[in-house]
């Protein structure tokens, strides 16, 4: 008994040293943590990029943000609903903001229409929201085509919240590219880079005013290049987008995307969005597609655009297999238009454009956006795989009617006043019209006609003040000479009856 409690005593003596040794190792040599605070440190950029020349450069957006955010604009488009109002309607938006934005956007680009009360015989005014870019210092800006085409008054304001009125000097649908002016010296310009240069995978911008949220700064990747997204609905549409995930919303449409030395990559145009908000996918137009088009818009006031004539497809893996190719990248001429530039040089359907001027193409945007770059009558030497074997033509472009002639600024000017572009009637037109001759509207923009009248696009013009039209040339020539009221008397293919349109050549 007594050696069992000496026993217990001892095993009691040990843990307690045990413990004691502990405590004290973990305990007794603990230090005093001082925990210290340091304020008003500048930040550092921790970040760093390469430059073209492979030097690391801190990425830092401050100074680009500086660079760019003066040469960008906001700009405010109103449009004066005339007709039925009860018609008009989310469905009647330009098409990249019906597709793209759906229902939401009415919050951005909606009706304002106090006036539109019971009774009221003041039409609404319907008001959109985008952006765009000064590219020259006497107030040249370029932006997109459905910001202001069917704009009766276009408002610019500045960074520095100057206010402008702003005309339109051209459009191109086939791109969503407008240029306008403002009446302003010594302003801010963004430059532009080579867009080809660009990589997937570089830092860029977007820089615009979203949402009302005016001289907003985004900051993202080029997330892909050639992309194809089918959103424009002209039929020579050219769509070659640079894809970014800079958050881009309704209101930066028109927008610059930038590098970050302050360069213009590319013209925000339209996001892919269940929503109608930024859901992760942006779209712009390559700088070097935008600066041919405002070059011809300003030279020539339209863009003069060549054109190979030919229908064409993305070779994949499932053409590959459904026409037998070796190949899974180029471009498959499946069909040729008549009397195209591609068919007079000998391209054939079946032929893979491999290249053009020595630069590779994949991808059928990728063809689209550098026959874009060119003017009808000049040339391009295409690569083509024939039958398995390579072959060169050297094709001359026309332009979408054939001719290789360019059109003089001269004859554009009749079209910028009245707003519209015209067309000659083909003889089957106007046999089957019943009519003997006739000019058609081919497209409506800001101008006398709009401004001033209900025609729609489409409307084939038969007569000026009761004299007999039967060609463009003598439209515009019998128009030069008018002073006063002008009535335009035609007749439209999918309504009865003869229609009438007059306005003020002077007003």
């Amino acid at each position: 008994m007594k050696k069992n409690i000496i026993f217990s005593g001892l095993i009691a003596l040990i843990v307690s040293l045990s413990s004691f040794v502990v405590f004290y190792q973990f305990y007794g040599n603990k230090k005093t943590v001082k925990i210290e605070h340091l304020n008003h440190i500048p930040s550092q950029p921790t970040v760093y990029s390469l430059d073209n020349e492979g030097n690391p450069i801190a990425l830092d957006f401050n100074e680009t943000a500086e660079k760019v955010l003066d040469g960008v604009v906001h700009i405010k488009s109103s449009h004066v609903v005339r007709g039925n109002i009860q018609n008009y309607g989310n469905r009647n938006l330009p098409d990249p903001f019906r597709d793209f934005f759906g229902d939401e956007f009415e919050r951005f680009f909606r009706f304002d229409s106090p006036e539109s009360k019971p009774n009221s015989n003041i039409p609404p005014v319907r008001i959109g929201s985008g952006s765009g870019v000064i590219i020259s210092e006497d107030g040249y800006i370029v932006t997109n085509n459905h910001v202001v085409a069917e704009a009766d008054d276009i408002e610019v304001t500045l960074h520095d919240n100057r206010t402008y009125k702003a005309t339109v000097i051209g459009t191109d649908p086939s791109t969503d590219l407008a240029v306008i002016q403002i009446k302003e010296k010594d302003l801010p310009t963004v430059p532009f880079v080579d867009s080809d240069e660009v990589k997937v995978g570089q830092w860029v911008l977007a820089v615009g005013n979203p949402m009302g949220l005016n001289s907003t700064v985004t900051a993202g990747i080029i997330s892909a290049k050639g992309r194809n997204i089918n959103i424009l609905k002209d039929q020579y549409a050219v769509e070659n987008f640079i894809q970014t995930d800079a958050a881009i919303n309704p209101g930066n449409s028109g927008g610059a995307l930038v590098n970050l030395n302050g360069g213009l990559v590319g013209i925000n145009t339209a996001i892919a969005s269940p929503t109608g908000t930024f859901a992760g996918y942006g779209f712009a137009v390559p700088a070097n597609i935008v600066s041919k088009v405002v070059e011809d818009l300003l030279e020539y006031g339209m863009v003069q655009r060549g054109v190979l004539g030919v229908m064409i497809r993305t070779i994949d893996g499932n053409l590959a297999k459904e026409k037998d190719l070796d190949l899974t990248q180029g471009v498959y001429v499946d069909s040729l238009l008549v009397k195209s530039a591609a068919a007079k040089a000998g391209v054939k359907v079946g032929d893979i454009i491999l290249a053009v001027d020595g630069v590779d193409v994949k991808t059928s945007p990728e063809l689209q956006g550098i026959i874009a770059r060119h003017r009808p009558g000049e040339e391009v030497s295409l690569t083509l795989n024939r039958n398995g074997k390579k072959t060169q033509v050297t094709v001359t472009l026309s332009n979408r009617e054939g001719a290789t002639a360019l059109v003089s600024k001269e004859k554009r000017e009749i079209n910028e006043i009245l707003g519209a572009e015209f067309k000659d009637l083909s003889p089957e037109e106007t046999k089957q019209l019943a009519i003997k001759g006739g000019v058609r509207v081919k497209q409506l923009f800001a101008g006398k006609i709009r401004r001033n009248t209900q025609m729609r696009e489409g409307f084939i013009i038969t007569h000026v003040d009761g004299k007999a039209i039967s060609s463009v040339d003598e439209l515009e020539k019998t128009l030069k000479q008018k002073e006063g009221g002008v009535m335009l008397e035609g007749v439209y293919e999918d309504l009865p009856g003869v229609h009438y349109y007059a306005f003020g050549m002077n007003s």
